[in-house]
């Protein structure tokens, strides 16, 4: 694994935008995590992408250091712009490929979950093809559920359930933005979130949307929803939570900045949702609401970030067998000062 000088001053190419239903989002992280790292000094690339046909050519005109990913959804955190840098042999931050994939795909990250003992709500998966047979599918799963597409973001798409015929129309909703449904059984408690960097916790943040569902609107309208930092948990639990987090993060096998989220219920049960990563990043995201609780300001988590960005594959290979410096395991990120 490549990882590039710690805090340099450089060229860093911020990519954003894309073509998925979180277009928008994605280029206010990008625009803002460009703002925060002129300040320090890095000569920033602005690479507002309007699909990712003309990745390459225009990573490799703007002859950049490092990439800084501020992509959401399809496209740009699902792996495949991360596959294109590792050909590039260009530094990216975030995830590597496969855990990028993994993590964008809900039922496979469950699976995960559930191999490496990580308690997550239980779940079906539906197709078009199922839309007529859905009732025998669902069968004793119960209610209320909540449907997701299966490879989507910033909870475009996402509706909750309490009949069959709820159901029947969440499903063809989620089908508008996936080939798949992701049906999961409803777990009342706190939503919860906790923040990663580089494999060390940052803290746990409690979402309380004022409708009930933290979906698309309750995100990002003001108003909507309120935020407890730290969550408002007892110590000892709240410790398990933020370990339970590290766990899911690690089965996922994600890197750099990364967000969990988890529902904890009234009970001693936690149980996580999904793993982000590639968070969003604008100064009012909640990343870095968690990092500001813990001594980063946006500059600095901007730049601990950026110091961390890797290629995964070694650009040289020894017949000795010694690994040549440039390729041998960097240090964990630590913040400046």
């Amino acid at each position: 694994m490549t990882r590039s000088p710690a805090f340099a001053s450089r060229r860093v190419g911020v990519v954003m935008g894309g073509s998925s239903s979180e277009r928008e989002v994605s280029l206010r992280s990008g625009e803002a995590v460009a703002q925060a790292l002129e300040e320090v000094g890095h000569d920033v690339v602005r690479l507002a992408l309007a699909d990712f046909s003309d990745l390459a050519q225009r990573v490799t005109t703007a002859r950049i250091d490092a990439a800084f990913l501020a992509l959401h959804g399809r496209g740009g955190e699902d792996g495949c712009v991360q596959g294109v840098l590792e050909l590039l042999g260009i530094p990216y931050t975030g995830s590597g490929v496969l855990a990028s994939a993994l993590a964008m795909d809900k039922a496979k990250a469950k699976e995960l979950f559930r191999l490496h003992n990580v308690p997550t709500p239980p779940y079906y998966v539906a197709r078009a093809t199922d839309l007529g047979d859905l009732a025998e599918l669902h069968g004793s799963f119960g209610y209320p559920v909540f449907v997701k597409p299966r490879r989507e973001g910033s909870s475009f798409g996402i509706s909750r359930a309490d009949d069959f015929a709820a159901l029947e129309q969440a499903v063809e909703h989620a089908l508008e933005y996936d080939s798949e449904a992701l049906v999961e059984r409803y777990v009342a408690g706190r939503e919860v979130t906790v923040g990663l960097l580089d494999g060390r916790l940052l803290g746990a943040l409690e979402v309380a949307p004022k409708s009930g569902v933290y979906d698309h609107e309750a995100k990002y309208t003001p108003g909507m929803t309120e935020y407890f930092l730290p969550a408002r948990l007892p110590a000892v639990r709240l410790q398990g939570v933020l370990h339970l987090a590290e766990r899911a993060a690690q089965a996922i096998g994600a890197r750099g900045a990364v967000r969990v989220d988890l529902i904890v219920t009234e009970g001693r049960n936690e149980y996580v949702l999904e793993v982000n990563t590639l968070p969003g990043m604008t100064q009012t995201s909640l990343l870095p609401k968690i990092a500001a609780a813990a001594g980063f300001g946006f500059r600095d988590l901007c730049q601990a970030i950026l110091a961390a960005a890797t290629v995964e594959a070694p650009r040289a290979v020894r017949t000795s067998g010694v690994a040549p410096a440039s390729v041998r395991p960097a240090e964990p990120v630590r913040r400046a000062g």
